[in-house]
């Protein structure tokens, strides 16, 4: 006879077990402090960003979103979609301004606040300068991204997010100083986000089987 609530005991053990490769990491990335010049606002709209990143990895892509913001107001979001439309420059970032270039004038886009759930790449800070749009606010930086990435394969594995040269920072400052970014926000909410995601990434996952076959 099968034991009344064994099978929701061994669901909650099986939850348990896939959390502690992400709790092991966690103890060794600590969230930076949030940016003070970050506002409310900045959070109320960031948290929006970490939702949308949660549901980005629930469609099989990256943990990453951005969302447009004018006059308070969300007016365009995107999540990554990397995997899902097999086109490697989906980013977030790149592929909200490609439908918002489509749908908003120039006047618009220099208005309005782009929030990141991550610090953006190289390539997104290029599409946000070419937008015209003039204030970032990201919420988990670039480097402790890499960081997660590092802990998660073992020593001496090929670089799959290679550590950026530049922040996004120092890129706007050199191309573009008009654009004002603001971060990080919130990380602790992002690192785990991507804690929980990069042990189960397929390509990582690939990885880590090949180098227990060597």
């Amino acid at each position: 006879m099968r034991r009344r609530g064994f099978i929701p005991c061994l669901t909650f053990l099986r939850w348990l077990l896939a959390l502690l490769p992400a709790t092991a990491l966690f103890a060794q990335v600590a969230p930076f402090p949030d940016d003070p010049a970050c506002t409310a606002e900045d959070r109320r709209f960031m948290a929006r960003a970490y939702e949308l990143a949660r549901s980005s990895v629930a469609h099989g892509n990256h943990p990453f979103s951005a969302l447009l913001v004018k006059d308070g107001r969300v007016i365009f979001e995107y999540e990554n979609t990397i995997y899902s439309t097999r086109d490697l420059t989906q980013h977030a970032e790149t592929g909200l301004i490609g439908k918002a270039t489509q749908n908003f004038d120039p006047e618009t886009l220099a208005a309005c606040t782009l929030y990141a759930s991550t610090e953006p790449c190289i390539m997104c800070c290029g599409a946000i300068r070419w937008a015209g749009i003039r204030r970032v606010v990201y919420g988990t930086t670039s480097s402790q991204l890499t960081r997660v990435v590092e802990l998660t394969l073992p020593p001496k594995s090929p670089a799959v997010h290679p550590p950026a040269i530049l922040e996004c920072r120092e890129i706007f400052a050199r191309t573009e100083p008009a654009v004002k970014v603001f971060g990080p926000l919130m990380e602790a909410e992002g690192l785990a986000i991507h804690l929980g995601y990069w042990p189960h990434d397929p390509v990582l996952v690939a990885i880590l089987a090949r180098t227990k076959k060597e």
